[in-house]
């Protein structure tokens, strides 16, 4: 099964969720900002996309620059301020037969699916 973590308010998130209804599979949406997922959970994400938690961050958010910018961070640390803040996390994320990419660009997705 196809998942993906989506934000409906981000352009590149709505577009990720056409890829994927273009490619007539099942899927799943993930609203993460309204269904947090947890640490145990980001963990294996990160695993997948095969990339550290500051690589999964939205560095540009507002969020990010007032409480965390320039802060020595462990990786717990870091998918905390995630959970915290689930703003802070990249999107859309789609995973699907034990891979996952970061649909930035939303191409990303069509290498997985």
């Amino acid at each position: 099964m196809i998942k993906i973590y989506h934000n409906p308010r981000c352009r590149k998130s709505r577009e990720g969720v056409a890829i994927l209804e273009k490619s007539n599979k099942e899927f799943e949406i993930v609203k993460y900002l309204d269904d947090i997922p947890s640490a145990e959970t980001l963990t294996k994400i990160i695993k997948l996309l095969e990339i550290t938690p500051i690589q999964l961050i939205r560095k540009t958010e507002p969020i990010w620059k007032e409480h965390f910018k320039g802060k020595e961070l462990s990786d717990a640390e870091i998918i905390k301020a995630m959970i915290a803040n689930p703003k802070l996390i990249e999107r859309p994320i789609v995973i699907s037969n034990k891979k996952a990419v970061i649909g930035r660009p939303p191409e990303n997705i069509i290498s997985i699916i």
